[in-house]
């Protein structure tokens, strides 16, 4: 009897289609739940930008070496001072020049006034400084030093009342007694000051004159209130911009603790008797340890 040939098998050499169909609709599925529960952070977007933009438009920081060992002075000639002569700065009152710190409070009054009525800013000063307190709650997130994308057009606006002038300008932070231990902020010390230096960049990037700024953070250590209610701790996390007559104003200020517990006394008077100081640039290799990088 003769024995019966067995076919052959077709062999579909399209099988590796169908795994790579399941693997590019798992691929498509998972991409649309990333996009779905992400949400664009202008202020991080802002910062990066802005990072980006002063690296490739100062190719002098990518070649510059690294200074290794001790390192000579680049000159021996003395940083010009900020704060002017009493008898130029007199003279320049005497001629009827408008007081920029009336001006600032008058214009952030006018700019703000639903912020003010509402009590999450408040505007106070004297005849040597002003003061812009901020909610912290307007700014940054809970436990975070990254401003918020309101930060970003607030700051926007608070600096352009005050570029026009050469008045100081130090920044202030504040939080509640709320213990905070994070790898980035290990106390409310940390926070604070992290805040502070935060606004103190944007206003650089908006065109502030670096020689005019300085931060600080306070931590949890000058309450407004107390902290036992949830209102309290909300009035204390806050920011304070300093505004100060002079140069000699804003270092008394700053060694005396915020300015809410500071006092125009005799020394800080006579400092206040100056107008604000005209920024000059210092000599390369020279910079002050209280000025914004």
């Amino acid at each position: 009897m003769a024995r019966r040939r067995r076919h052959e098998e077709h062999e579909n050499h399209e099988r590796w289609l169908v795994s790579y169909a399941d693997f590019i609709t798992l691929l498509f599925a998972f991409f649309v739940v990333m996009y779905s529960i992400s949400s664009l952070n202008e202020g991080k977007y802002k910062v990066l930008s802005e990072a980006l933009v002063g690296v490739f438009n100062e190719p002098e920081r990518s070649v510059r070496p690294i200074p290794i060992g001790e390192q000579k002075p680049q000159t021996v000639r003395p940083a010009d001072p900020l704060v002017q002569d009493s008898e130029q700065t007199d003279a320049a009152l005497g001629q009827g020049a408008q007081d920029p710190l009336k001006s600032i409070a008058d214009d952030v009054n006018a700019a703000f006034g639903d912020l003010i009525a509402s009590k999450q800013m408040t505007v106070r000063g004297n005849e040597l400084w002003i003061e812009i307190e901020l909610n912290s709650s307007l700014l940054f997130g809970s436990g975070d030093a990254m401003p918020s994308n309101q930060a970003f057009d607030l700051i926007d606006k608070v600096a352009k009342i005050i570029k026009p002038f050469d008045n100081p300008v130090h920044v202030e932070g504040f939080t509640d007694n709320q213990p905070i231990n994070t790898g980035q902020f290990p106390s409310n010390w940390e926070l604070s000051s992290a805040r502070s230096s935060s606004i103190v960049r944007m206003l650089a990037m908006d065109g502030i004159n670096p020689a005019r700024l300085a931060s600080v953070g306070y931590g949890e250590f000058q309450p407004l209130t107390s902290n036992a209610t949830a209102d309290g701790r909300a009035r204390n996390r806050r920011v304070v911009l300093v505004i100060s007559r002079n140069l000699d104003v804003r270092r008394s200020l700053t060694g005396s603790g915020t300015t809410a517990n500071a006092k125009p006394d005799a020394a800080l008077r006579r400092a206040g008797t100056q107008t604000a100081p005209v920024p000059t640039t210092p000599p390369q290799g020279v910079k002050s340890s209280s000025s914004a990088p």
